[in-house]
């Protein structure tokens, strides 16, 4: 083994010792005088899977994977714990985050506004650069309007919670992200879940319960985050035509990386962006920024700025938010090397990836490759010794994703370079042998994925 092994060698009986760690229960058992009612945090749901993931860390000499903080601007290089790494894990996919006028026009927008609107928009915190940014979004996917939030969880959340309700009905991807199954439970609507990609299995729902109810709406990803696939964008507009239907496309993670243009899975699959209802997005991602949108017709724009609480009862965008997304904006639209630069880096980690003969599941080479790993534990052993030898990339472990479905996750940038990429795989290889081999060596490298569960991963579908 190489120099940066971890020497975690555990004889039998501290192996039991572990696992009867992990499967320990927190506190005593309550005496007869203590109270009925249950007043402690660690009986909530998961937090016992917190305490085994911990646990079983601590043990093994394995580091937290998560919240670690990145010393300065996360690009292709990071500094982590004073040392300079390359990085996989942000995903400022056309690289502007550092982008001289993106920062530039932020800084303007403080001058000019302050740091807060300070007041919900419908009240008191409408400002000029708000419809700005909305009326260039609106264009992005030749819509009607456009309507900004400031965050775009909240975003799917509170639009998804107001326009559907108790007679409606919504059919979702299995892999959509957690805000869109967090609003429909809010809104009470029927949800219907059809296997990834998989229309026939969405035609024959619709067919069979369509009726049964006053609205149907069909929501997808327009770039799948865990898997890096793309929806037949054609085939889902012919079922929400046929079945009378609205289509919702998530396109958090498509704007800056599918079309030619970067403008998302619409442009990609060379289709009028106007055959879908709702577009929704994120200005985080390629917009360097932070919050997210809706945009479609005037009508459901209107209805949303008096109707969504999470608009009406929340603060507007911050004045450097919505100058960051609007000059990020300027960037991609008319600096066409960044997108141009982000598709050949993404083409080219995935094929140099499979060459070297790791899987890398359904993904297409559109920014996000995931490196299917299967068990959990060896997938964050395998950040952590990756890591180590100077490549940031994180694992994501069940229940984020189904048993045995376990990967590192790769996010591909502008601001890569074949010789970054190139190196990052040669490394994998490498690590991916040697954590096989400490596994097994501790008699873990069997265990069924799942008996670790990840700590602080999301409990659905879908992690950030």
């Amino acid at each position: 083994m190489t120099a940066h092994t971890h020497d975690i060698r555990l004889d039998e009986a501290a192996r039991s010792a572990l696992l009867a760690r992990m499967r320990g229960k927190p506190g005593d058992a309550a005496s007869p005088s203590a109270p009925a009612y249950d007043t402690s945090f660690e009986t909530l749901p998961g937090y016992d899977e917190l305490r085994m993931i911990r646990a079983t860390g601590e043990a093994l000499g394995i580091a937290n994977p998560f919240f670690r903080p990145h010393e300065g601007c996360a690009g292709a290089l990071t500094r982590i714990e004073g040392r300079e790494v390359l990085n996989f894990a942000s995903y400022d996919y056309l690289g502007l985050n550092s982008h001289p006028g993106v920062r530039r026009a932020a800084q303007e927008a403080i001058a000019h506004y302050g740091t807060s609107v300070s007041a919900s928009r419908l009240v008191a915190g409408e400002r000029p650069i708000h419809r700005a940014l909305e009326e260039r979004l609106a264009a992005l996917h030749q819509a009607e309007d456009a309507l900004s939030f400031v965050s775009g969880h909240a975003a799917n959340v509170t639009t998804l919670g107001t326009l559907v309700g108790a007679e409606d009905a919504v059919f979702h991807d299995a892999l959509i992200h957690n805000s869109v199954i967090v609003g429909v439970e809010l809104a009470g609507a029927a949800r219907r879940s059809f296997p990834h990609n998989d229309l026939a299995a969405l035609e024959r729902m619709l067919a069979a319960e369509r009726h049964r109810h006053k609205r149907a709406l069909i929501v997808v990803e327009g770039l799948y985050s865990m898997d890096g696939d793309v929806p037949d964008l054609a085939g889902l507009v012919a079922l929400k035509q046929r079945f009378g239907a609205w289509l919702m496309v998530d396109e958090a993670h498509g704007v800056g990386v599918l079309g030619a243009g970067g403008r998302g899975i619409a442009e990609h699959a060379h289709l009028d962006p106007r055959l879908v209802d709702i577009w929704m997005g994120t200005l985080s991602k390629s917009l360097a920024s932070c919050g997210g949108y809706i945009a479609g017709s005037q009508a459901l724009v209107d209805y949303l700025k008096v109707s969504a609480p999470g608009f009406v009862y929340s603060v507007g965008l911050p004045p450097a938010a919505a100058g960051a997304a609007l000059a990020a904006l300027d960037a991609m639209e008319q600096e066409g090397e960044h997108v141009a630069r982000l598709q050949a880096n993404a083409r080219h980690f995935l094929r140099a990836a499979q060459a070297a003969g790791l899987s890398t599941g359904t993904a297409e080479g559109h920014a996000i490759v995931p490196v299917m790993v299967g068990d959990s534990l060896k997938a964050v052993l395998l950040s952590e010794r990756l890591l180590a030898r100077g490549v940031n990339v994180l694992p994501i472990i069940h229940p984020a994703v189904p048993h045995r479905s376990a990967r590192l996750r790769f996010f591909i940038t502008a601001a890569h370079d074949t010789r970054q990429l190139d190196e990052a795989v040669r490394v994998l290889v490498e690590e991916i042998d040697e954590s096989s081999h400490v596994l097994a060596a501790l008699g873990l490298g069997g265990e069924r994925d799942g008996d670790v569960p990840a700590a602080g991963s999301v409990p659905q579908e879908e992690m950030p």
